[in-house]
């Protein structure tokens, strides 16, 4: 399906120095940003409290939330679970404060407003806990790239696949730069979010790569550059229906979906806009740099398939 067809090949590759040298210095001030300032890690994270209420009447999200925090705790996660009377109410650690003092300050100010309230569960969740699932999460961002890594090896070739995972981590270390530089809250579902944007990310390096691939089939007389052009042109309107729909409904969330999925749907928008970047002007280029060539992909057949004059011979892929 496509919206356009675009005759004249765009020089993408032309402009590919220039584009690369803005992602590394925008790569470098992430990681600058990430060592410096470091992410603002969410309760699950670095421990705090976790209470269960229930209402007699549907809660009204934002000004409990406000209230809680007027209370003088920050960062504070206020969520339905359940049925809209269900309540989960995250607390970040203080000092000097027990996990019962917290729920205590919290359920004298929900029972000023709804006396039959009541307290279903409170629970700590220590920094240990916190700690492990930090760790867990960086195995299954390390497990992601090597697997992304691994298929692209196999699919293509190695140099495809060095390209196209320095694309990925590229994508991915802006967006914790992001975090980190404002300060914005990461917590489980962000970095769900930043393990979505890998996988896809490494989508559209593969429609890409695919395209490039069957070019060299298909066009004997273009140089690799011209492949390349002529593959990310080729591949624009599909880029431009898959990601425009997808940002749509990230962009809905965003605006509409409240706090409890702001940061998600921020680390997703961040991720769809550079991974489309990445893929054309990163992936693509490093792939050139590294000198691709028809050889790399594409087996040797029968003696007819080394016939220059035969549009159609040579291609086992």
């Amino acid at each position: 399906m496509e919206f356009f067809r675009i005759r004249k090949d765009i020089p993408f590759m032309r402009h590919a120095l220039v584009f690369n040298v803005v992602s590394f210095i925008t790569f470098v001030a992430a990681v600058f940003f990430l060592f410096s300032r470091g992410l603002h890690l969410s309760v699950e994270f670095t421990g705090g409290t976790l209470m269960e209420v229930s209402l007699s009447k549907p809660a009204e999200l934002d000004p409990l939330r406000k209230g809680i925090e007027g209370l003088g705790y920050n960062d504070v996660v206020v969520q339905n679970f359940g049925t809209a009377r269900e309540v989960m109410i995250r607390l970040p650690s203080v000092k000097g404060q027990s996990s019962a003092q917290q729920s205590e300050h919290v359920m004298a100010l929900i029972k000023a407003q709804d006396t039959q309230a009541e307290l279903r569960r409170t629970e700590f969740v220590g920094p240990q806990v916190g700690d492990e699932l930090a760790t867990n999460g960086l195995k299954a961002l390390a497990f992601v790239v090597v697997g992304i890594m691994i298929y692209l090896a196999l699919r293509f070739e190695w140099k495809y696949a060095v390209a196209g995972i320095v694309a990925n981590l590229h994508d991915v270390i802006i967006i914790l730069g992001f975090f980190a530089f404002f300060q914005w809250e990461f917590s489980l579902a962000v970095l769900a979010a930043v393990l979505a944007v890998l996988g896809y990310s490494v989508n559209e390096s593969v429609v890409i790569f695919d395209r490039v691939r069957e070019n060299f089939r298909r066009y004997r007389k273009l140089n690799t550059v011209e492949v390349i052009d002529n593959a990310i042109t080729a591949t624009i309107s599909r880029t431009i229906i898959t990601h425009g729909s997808t940002q749509l409904v990230v962009l809905s969330m965003l605006l509409f979906g409240g706090p409890t999925l702001h940061y998600f749907a921020l680390a997703l928008t961040i991720g769809i806009l550079f991974g489309i970047y990445s893929s054309v002007f990163v992936a693509a280029a490093l792939a050139m740099w590294l000198g691709i060539k028809r050889e790399d992909l594409i087996k040797s057949g029968s003696r007819k398939d080394h016939d220059p004059d035969d549009p159609n011979a040579g291609a086992m892929v």
